[in-house]
């Protein structure tokens, strides 16, 4: 005789079980997701306006790239140095999507909109499941999840930074980077991704008084292609 909570944890057939699968993905969408908050009261730190974060997050969906481009904004850099270190940002979810096409394989009328939704967290929930089905549950749940919580915790954060008045008086001007930072943090797991992360935080902090706002990003992202190389010339 089967029971009921046999039922509910039955797995997707040669994968992992759909409930584990689930709650994996939920539990980085919900956690994600909140820090939407940080990026409207961010938003709203440099000048942004509630409907400008909101669209944002609707079109542009990719938190790194956005908390650079309001932070480039903040510092009093122009919109073209600000747009092309969100961009170069961005462009990593372009080789994401080269290996989640393969591996979702999804029906071409679906690939559009599932390509808004590939980003760090999709990406990584994805490719942690053994097989395609469970990769296609983790995705769109994570997804599906992330984009919900983010949208609507960017509209209460710029809200709630318009509410209060300044946000550096609070040091709320501080809670973007602080966010971004715990995010990062526990994905350098190698001495590669830590020297990678070093050298970018050198590059970008001992060129940002001499360059204009946003183009010290761009020099950061130099970072990676320097120590690979590096690593490549060891013995």
């Amino acid at each position: 005789m089967v029971t009921e909570p046999e039922i509910r944890e039955t797995a997707v057939p040669d994968g992992r079980p759909r409930a584990a699968v689930i709650r994996d993905a939920l539990g980085v969408g919900v956690a994600v997701g909140l820090s939407g908050f940080a990026f409207g009261v961010t938003a709203a730190g440099a000048g942004i306006s509630t409907l400008q974060a909101c669209v944002l997050s609707l079109l542009v969906f990719t938190g790194a790239s956005q908390f650079a481009l309001v932070g480039a904004f903040a510092a009093g850099g122009n919109p073209f140095t600000a747009a092309a270190g969100a961009f170069f940002l961005g462009t990593r979810n372009a080789f994401y999507g080269l290996r989640l096409s393969q591996l979702l394989a999804l029906p071409r009328a679906v690939r559009p909109l599932a390509a808004h939704w590939v980003i760090d967290e999709t990406t990584a929930v994805a490719l942690a499941q053994p097989d395609r089905k469970s990769a296609r549950l983790g995705f769109t749940v994570t997804g599906l999840s992330l984009y919900v919580l983010w949208n609507l915790t960017t509209l209460l954060g710029s809200l709630g930074a318009e509410a209060i008045g300044d946000t550096k008086t609070w040091g709320l001007d501080a809670a973007g980077p602080a966010v971004f930072l715990a995010l990062l943090a526990p994905m350098l797991k190698t001495a590669t991704e830590r020297a990678v992360a070093a050298l970018a935080l050198v590059l970008g902090l001992g060129f940002l008084p001499v360059l204009p706002a946003g183009v010290p990003v761009l020099i950061a992202a130099l970072a990676a292609p320097v120590v690979l190389w590096t690593k490549g010339r060891r013995p």
